[in-house]
């Protein structure tokens, strides 16, 4: 039997008179590429701030590894990449990242051979005594990602992780999340590419803070006898191919 690592019960969230989540029931399973497709606005990075602590629903209850959120005894399981770069300019990339790593308590060696690795997986290895205000948009977003990967969480939770990135480097970068799904990591990864919504294990179809459909791309293609998943979501979002 699946494993739920995450589990979003009857969750709503509104701001002021303007509800942005509309009673969202979604469970997600440990091990998975989970992929939250939508477009901008739809409600995604909503919901992936409440699943790390950031933000209370308005109505119903968050639970990861069975643990209501937020929870700060959680923090070390949980990876977290924002879709703005939380990042200090003015340090080297080497100084942000052993300062994330001193928050998750990493020292020493480890800690040196945890941020060489995930600066070899970003390919960035060659910039680490680089300030990160030189770093490109792309470089800054690849170095987002190194740092939520630095304490090997069990859960990373990814917002538009890819955005700004070139495509050869992308498709090094999902290499690289098929290798954390086969050491049991789970990743959540918000998106509106709709190839990258194809190498998800399974998706969640978000239109206007609706969960309008959860499934396998090839499950949501099948059921509406669809070529793609954007003709899919077009399909459940009632619109016309």
């Amino acid at each position: 039997m699946d494993e739920n690592i995450v589990s979003v019960r009857n969750v709503s969230k509104s701001f002021g008179k303007q509800t942005v989540l509309h009673n969202i029931d979604l469970e997600i399973n440990k091990g998975e590429i989970f992929g939250l497709l939508g477009p901008s606005g739809a409600g995604k990075t909503t919901l992936v701030k409440q699943l790390v602590g950031l933000e209370l629903p308005t109505a119903g209850e968050n639970y990861l590894f069975s643990k209501k959120m937020p929870s700060l005894t959680l923090i070390e399981k949980i990876g977290y990449m924002a879709q703005s770069d939380a990042l200090y300019n003015e340090l080297s990339a080497k100084e942000n990242l052993e300062f994330f790593a001193s928050l998750y308590g990493l020292k020493g060696q480890l800690r040196r051979k945890r941020i060489q690795d995930t600066m070899e997986l970003v390919d960035l290895s060659g910039h680490l005594n680089k300030l990160v205000s030189s770093y490109s948009g792309g470089m800054k977003r690849r170095l987002s990602l190194a740092a939520a990967l630095l304490h090997q969480p069990e859960l990373l939770i990814l917002d538009e992780p890819t955005v700004g990135i070139d495509p050869v480097l992308r498709q090094s970068i999902w290499s690289d999340f098929y290798k954390l799904k086969k050491q049991g990591t789970t990743l959540i990864v918000t998106t509106h590419v709709m190839d990258e919504a194809e190498k998800c294990d399974r998706l969640g179809l978000i239109r206007d803070g609706r969960l309008i459909a959860v499934g396998s791309p090839e499950e949501l293609k099948n059921k509406t006898n669809s070529a793609s998943v954007e003709e899919a979501f077009l399909v459940y979002g009632g619109g016309t191919r």
